[in-house]
């Protein structure tokens, strides 16, 4: 049994095959033209993604010894395609970092709970406030996340998202239903999506679909999830207390908990997998306050000289600006880089340092908003390739850091579909 995940983003789309035993069998990326950017407002095309689906199908479905038993689809969190009735966009795709809608985000704010994944501008609800406001809304049929408008095109059948994309447009996932507090915004009838859960089956690729990607006619379309929880998925933690830290531009940590956390003010929500949650935060820090002094190249010549037995005892608390968000929250919180030794290994340790102490903050927090601490720590990012790093925060860290599977989104999605394909099976 061979199935597919498809990691949709907004600068390339990302196929993998896996087979049953959850082996890699096949690959393709292609890249995607920039979207369009004015000040707050980020905008695509959704036709670009289309295209980029059919791209990457038709290129590895022809090379698979079988025929595909499913796929799965995971895109941008947040990211908001309004359709008409036949499932048609009314306009470009809000992008996941627009952030136009502060009047609507103020609205949202005073009728949410602070458990709510809708806060903010860049929420799909506060984004489909804006939109109704300023587009076509009387052709509005379908307020549709990436993922959701993709599967749609598969298989005609539209108006279906996930829990996990749809926490963003106030889906509350505890209880499973869209929430009582939503009534007040009066939004027009059936515009919201009906959630499944992450592999449910949402439908059947039509002949049409086949005929345009190069696919099977009638191969099941399961739901996917949001590209962050299908990297999670990738990486094989799975249990309370697992953990997985991403060491990228920012600096983002999850961990799998038994109950729902959520603190909006550090910017932490939980995402449901399951009968088991998500949770997560993301610190500031990370690799852009590391560029903000070093080249990669520099990095890589530097690594070899460090000694990560001997702490610097420097402190730092590496921001690439002013303003943290966890495990601080405080928009003026100052980047702490004093003092800067004259020898540049020196300085570069400690700031990787730093950010270990962040880390290790970050899980403590967690741990005190009601997550489990952490029993094991995966590691996925341009980071996690660095030995010094990792031997800093094997000393820092308070469990032990274990291999990730994998960490890729596009193969947390063929997880998601081989989940749905058995289950059909059975």
């Amino acid at each position: 049994m061979i199935c597919l995940g498809i990691d949709m983003g907004t600068s390339g789309c990302r196929l993998i095959a896996i087979d049953d035993g959850g082996a890699e069998v096949a690959r393709e990326t292609v890249a995607l033209a920039p979207p369009h950017r004015d000040g707050a407002c980020v905008e695509q095309d959704a036709e670009v993604w289309w295209e980029a689906l059919g791209t990457v199908l038709r290129a590895v479905v022809r090379k698979l010894p079988e025929p595909p038993a499913g796929l799965a689809i995971d895109g941008t969190s947040g990211t908001l395609v309004v359709t008409d009735d036949r499932g048609h966009p009314l306009g470009t795709a809000l992008l996941y970092n627009d952030a136009r809608a502060q009047a609507q985000a103020q609205r949202i704010a005073g009728l949410a709970p602070r458990e709510s994944g809708a806060h903010g501008p860049t929420s799909s609800l506060a984004k489909l406030l804006w939109w109704l406001g300023y587009r076509d809304a009387g052709r509005a049929r379908h307020a549709l996340h990436q993922a959701d408008w993709l599967a749609g095109r598969l298989t005609e059948r539209w108006g279906l998202s996930d829990e996990n994309n749809a926490l963003k447009m106030g889906y509350d996932p505890a209880s499973r239903a869209w929430p009582a507090w939503m009534d007040a915004l009066e939004l027009p009838a059936g515009l919201l999506p009906r959630v499944v859960a992450p592999g449910d089956l949402l439908g059947h690729v039509t002949p049409g679909a086949a005929e345009a990607c190069g696919i099977p006619e009638g191969l099941p379309v399961f739901a996917g999830t949001t590209d962050s929880v299908a990297g999670f998925l990738a990486t094989g933690a799975a249990l309370p207390g697992e953990a997985v830290t991403s060491l990228g531009s920012t600096l983002v940590l999850k961990i799998v908990s038994p109950e729902p956390v959520f603190a909006p003010e550090y910017g932490v929500y939980s995402h449901r997998i399951g009968d088991r949650w998500v949770a997560g935060g993301a610190s500031n820090s990370g690799g852009a306050a590391l560029l903000q002094f070093f080249t990669p190249e520099q990095m890589r010549a530097l690594t070899p000289t460090l000694d990560p037995d001997r702490p610097t005892g420097l402190d730092y608390y590496p921001l690439p600006a002013p303003g943290e968000r966890f495990p601080h929250c405080d928009p003026g919180f100052t980047p702490r880089l004093e003092p800067r030794p004259d020898d540049d290994a020196t300085f570069f340790q400690g700031l990787l340092e730093g950010i270990a102490a962040i880390e290790a903050e970050g899980y403590r927090l967690l741990a005190k908003l009601g997550a489990p601490g952490p029993r094991s720590i995966r590691t996925v990012g341009g980071g996690a390739a660095n030995p010094a790093w990792r031997r800093i925060r094997e000393r820092t860290l308070p469990a032990p850091l274990v291999e990730a599977d994998h960490s890729e989104a596009a193969y947390g999605a063929a997880l998601l579909a081989r989940q749905g394909a058995r289950r059909s099976r059975t």
